[in-house]
């Protein structure tokens, strides 16, 4: 399924990635201060930042190993959106 070369496979990776990654980063985050492990919290700026920088490894994939072209334009744009969002938008908020 992701051995294709197209522009919305890329978006929707471009999409998804980053929140499966920020939702890892504050799972485990959250495991291990609840264990008392370590008493740094990390705030939700890092999350969604670790997640965005999340979309750094189907970009190399893509770009690099396969390369699937029009694939990797698709998480580029994605990501840089995001990118965009996040400082423009949410760090207001936040």
């Amino acid at each position: 399924m992701f051995k294709k070369d197209h522009f919305l496979l890329g978006v929707i990776i471009g999409l998804i990635m980053p929140v499966l990654i920020a939702a890892l980063v504050f799972l485990i985050n959250y495991l291990l201060v609840s264990a008392a492990i370590t008493q740094v919290y990390l705030d939700r700026k890092a999350h969604y930042m670790m997640g965005i920088a999340g979309n750094l490894l189907p970009i190399r994939y893509y770009f690099v190993n396969v390369q699937f072209d029009r694939t990797g334009r698709g998480v580029v744009l994605v990501t840089f959106v995001l990118i965009l969002l996040f400082f423009s938008v949410l760090n207001k908020i936040l």
